[in-house]
């Protein structure tokens, strides 16, 4: 898989306390089933080989689906697994070590909420940003100040590279977002935790499709 080819628009990012009722695995193969174009494997307690161990489950189970599996932060499980890609924060790991760490074949993604750097972003080294938090959001408690459809435009208009808006993002948040520029959305609890991942994975597919086509055809009301 090149690190052009992969498609934002239904960005699933696992979250472990979310997903009690049904494992990471098997919301993330619902989610497939569902429509999902790209899972992110995020869980900020896991040790390394943990990390590992995990990630490798779910390369194997995704295997043929098409469907990128991205590590969040952890370069060296990311590299142990040949994962996809990488996703990285302001404070980890920087996009420039990063890629040379990671290759020029791997996606990399890195977490924007400002306009500063938005324009230190190097299309050369990073692939995707990951724009917000544009509301607030239990499931990063630490995140910065939320920054509205009117920050998530704001940057989106200032990346050289796609975006993705993150941050207590549904369903019906689909127009907003793509009208804002986003070329997707990122969900945790929207998918993670729901009683039937796949159903609601496949209602926020069908969401995301018509607001992409009435934008397409000029219908922005």
């Amino acid at each position: 898989m090149a690190c052009d080819d992969f498609d934002l628009s239904l960005y699933l990012i696992l979250d472990p306390d979310l997903c009690r009722d049904h494992s990471m695995l098997e919301t993330t193969m619902a989610a497939i089933r569902g429509g999902a174009t790209l899972v992110q494997l995020r869980h900020k307690t896991a040790s390394t080989d943990e990390f590992i161990a995990l990630g490798r489950e779910l390369m194997q189970a995704m295997a043929g689906t098409g469907v990128p599996l991205i590590i969040n932060d952890n370069i060296d499980a990311a590299i142990a697994l040949d994962a996809h890609g990488l996703h990285i924060g302001q404070d980890d790991i920087p996009a420039a070590k990063a890629r040379e760490k990671l290759g020029a074949g791997k996606i990399l993604g890195l977490s924007i909420e400002s306009e500063a750097a938005a324009r230190n972003l190097d299309p050369e080294i990073v692939d995707y940003v990951g724009i917000g938090p544009v509301f607030a959001t239990s499931t990063k408690p630490d995140h910065k100040p939320a920054i509205g459809f009117d920050g998530l435009a704001r940057l989106s208009a200032l990346c050289p590279m796609p975006g993705v808006a993150i941050g207590g993002i549904k369903g019906p948040h689909a127009m907003d977002v793509f009208k804002s520029g986003a070329q997707g959305l990122a969900v945790v609890s929207a998918i993670c935790g729901q009683p039937d991942p796949e159903l609601a994975t496949c209602e926020l597919a069908k969401t995301i499709n018509h607001a992409r086509q009435q934008i397409s055809a000029g219908k922005l009301a």
